[in-house]
């Protein structure tokens, strides 16, 4: 399993991060050793002070690609999830200060929270999708696909001009405004529309 990350493709994140709005999509990726599934527990790795959440859609491919055009793009994937980008921010900034790349502060063990799926036709558009993350009860982050510098199709068919994708690869899409820290005990809450998506304890 392969996991893409798209980074910068939402406006009102790029500016709280003081980052330029790019004008081809951001990639990079995780191992799969990256991944938190069925709601286990993160612990905070001991190399970070300033661990952020990112809240993202996620989509599971569902074929094999190659170069595929945009208008075939919908045809990769047939269930979007939510999960979520954990980053080591002190660690990605002083790496990015250093022109050095930011792999580890971004594709940890665990760093990659995969929540659950729903089947595409659930969505009458999959460019308008509410999405947002509870913090203890409260909500700390949400946005809307449609708010994407760079669609869902266009990201496939970008990333497919470089990678095969292939059956059960993952694509985080990029994250809204309203990124913020966690600490040990906080309860995080994912939420599609109003289906939760994932449930875990931060330690």
């Amino acid at each position: 399993m392969k996991i893409f990350c798209i980074g910068h493709n939402y406006t009102a994140h790029n500016k709280e991060l003081n980052s330029l709005t790019p004008t081809e999509p951001v990639v990079f990726m995780k191992p799969d050793t990256a991944a938190l599934l069925k709601n286990k527990p993160f612990y905070i790795p001991n190399f970070t002070n300033e661990l952020h959440y990112e809240t993202e859609i996620i989509i599971k491919f569902n074929r094999i690609g190659k170069n595929i055009a945009q208008k075939f793009a919908h045809r990769y994937y047939s269930e979007i999830g939510l999960g979520i980008d954990f980053t080591a921010r002190d660690v990605q900034t002083k790496l990015k200060k250093e022109g050095k790349p930011w792999e580890i502060s971004k594709a940890f063990d665990n760093a990659a929270v995969i929540g659950n799926f729903l089947n595409v036709e659930e969505f009458i558009d999959v460019q308008k999708i509410d999405f947002r993350l509870d913090i203890n009860g409260a909500t700390v982050q949400q946005g809307n696909t449609q708010d994407m510098i760079f669609s869902i199709d266009k990201l496939i068919s970008y990333l497919s001009c470089y990678f095969t994708v292939k059956i059960g690869d993952l694509l985080f899409t990029g994250t809204p405004a309203g990124v913020g820290t966690i600490k040990v005990g906080d309860r995080l809450e994912g939420y599609i529309f109003d289906k939760k998506m994932f449930d875990f304890i931060i330690k």
